[in-house]
């Protein structure tokens, strides 16, 4: 008994098979920041780490992106070739073109791309992702000033089954471009146009009548859009389930309560409501108002 406890007191975590055991249901449940770290342990931990990026489908820098050098995101994905989802949002210090077109062209498989506040990046980037991920479904883009009408355009001729999409602040987007990716992307079930002063009723009126399926919209500050677009979203979009149109000054109840009595998520108020809540900040309390009457 002796000798058999000595010979497990022996068993190291290496000595488990590493892409049978400890790749699919061990290294998978840490997080990359601690995988970074085991790196550092040994030689054999760091071929160890170095098999599981090889082999990883999610590639998420969202909680340390600013701390890895981008030396550090080239070795750990230069032998990935088959990445499913890849988040960079929080890099905008240090990721561009050179970085991440590799990582791209190497990997055909993604369907969730996160790019949104690189702004050392350029429409060559997404150009490449429209090119290399014919499967993608998801891509952030937010804050993104860098993406432009002839990218977007790739991106909608190639990426037909897109389900979401976040331009938001994409400032050089217009409702031509818009419009393009409506008419190609007939599977949009969410999309954000917020923050963009170029975005009209038409950019609105298209996206309702082409992505039937829609079930968010964010048009938070579209200053241009009105009430009639909304009244032709509620008539082609009946999966709708949120829509935020705070700060569009010319979308008003009348378009809104439709959509409303639909169970809705809207992000504003009801007028009688927003003004109980002004009486309320004044006065101190809510006034009893019989709602019924």
């Amino acid at each position: 008994m002796d000798e058999e406890a000595q010979m497990q007191t022996r068993c190291h975590i290496l000595d488990l098979p590493w892409e049978d055991v400890l790749v699919p249901h061990i290294l998978c449940f840490l997080p990359l920041q601690h995988l970074v770290s085991l790196q550092r342990v040994s030689r054999q931990f760091h071929s160890l780490i170095q098999v599981y990026l090889a082999n990883c489908r999610t590639f998420d820098l969202s909680s340390i992106g600013p701390s890895v050098p981008k030396e550090a995101f080239c070795s750990m994905l230069k032998d990935n070739k088959v990445l499913h989802s890849l988040c960079l949002s929080s890099c905008s210090d240090w990721v561009t073109d050179k970085e991440l077109l590799p990582v791209i062209g190497q990997n055909q498989h993604l369907q969730r791309v996160d790019m949104s506040s690189c702004v050392g990046l350029t429409r060559h980037s997404l150009v490449a992702v429209s090119l290399s991920c014919m499967h993608l479904l998801h891509l952030g883009l937010a804050h993104c000033e860098w993406v432009d009408s002839l990218s977007l355009r790739s991106l909608a001729d190639h990426c037909g089954g897109l389900q979401s999409i976040n331009i938001t602040a994409c400032r050089q987007l217009k409702d031509d471009a818009i419009c393009y990716m409506a008419k190609k992307c007939l599977k949009l079930r969410s999309l954000s146009l917020a923050v963009n002063a170029n975005v009209t009723d038409e950019s609105v009126e298209e996206v309702a009548k082409n992505c039937r399926g829609l079930e968010q919209l964010d048009l938070t500050g579209c200053l241009r859009v009105r009430n009639q677009s909304i009244r032709t979203l509620a008539e082609y979009c009946p999966k709708l389930q949120s829509l935020k149109v705070n700060h569009c000054h010319n979308v008003t109840e009348s378009s809104l309560d439709p959509l409303r009595k639909r169970n809705v998520v809207i992000d504003v108020e009801p007028p009688l409501q927003r003004a109980l809540v002004l009486l309320q900040d004044v006065l101190g309390f809510a006034p009893f108002i019989n709602l019924q009457i």
